[in-house]
């Protein structure tokens, strides 16, 4: 029988997601991943990147305005789009996120009916905190979930990884 790590909680689990998104992001000054949920169930996911068609900070540099890089859509926004252009309704949602929110992205979440914020880094000069107070949006901090995913193919007697394909010649 195989020998099983830790089950993750709902917030690891998530959380794991969100970190796991955050690898698609284009902007080398900060990777975040955000995962909106509701009903222990994913709605949309989001990183941070360049809106469609348009260069991406890795290829071509940032775009800094104030400190900021004003190139990128920032991961809620774009998990928030997503839910908008399948019309999925976000009011009550929890969003998991690898970083506070900006302050703009925090009012975006509040805006959409966010109702809880799970973290576990924070983000420099943000007011997030102060919107989500005032509208009472609560707002979790826990432990960075382990980065490692516990899959071990080896152990499961139901499984069995693909091998390489080989090469067929075809007569003509």
């Amino acid at each position: 029988m195989a020998k099983r790590n830790k089950r993750p909680s709902w917030d690891e689990y998530f959380l794991k997601v969100a970190m796991l998104v955050s690898e698609r992001a284009t902007c080398p000054r900060m990777h975040c991943g955000c995962v909106l949920v509701k009903d222990k169930q994913i709605l949309a996911t989001g990183y941070n990147g360049s809106i469609p068609g348009d260069d991406h900070c890795e290829d071509v540099g940032c775009m800094i305005v104030d400190n900021h890089c004003v190139r990128t859509i920032h991961a809620e926004i774009n998990a928030l789009l997503q839910c908008a252009s399948h019309g999925v309704n976000t009011f009550g949602a929890k969003a998991y996120i690898t970083n506070m929110p900006c302050t703009n992205c925090a009012k975006a979440l509040i805006a959409a009916g966010t109702k809880e914020i799970i973290i576990f880094s924070e983000y420099h000069d943000t007011l997030a905190e102060k919107f989500f107070e005032k509208a009472k949006v609560k707002v979790k901090r826990i432990k960075m979930p382990e980065k490692e995913i516990d899959y071990d193919i080896d152990s499961f007697s139901s499984a069995k990884k693909i091998l390489p394909a080989k090469s067929i010649k075809m007569k003509r």
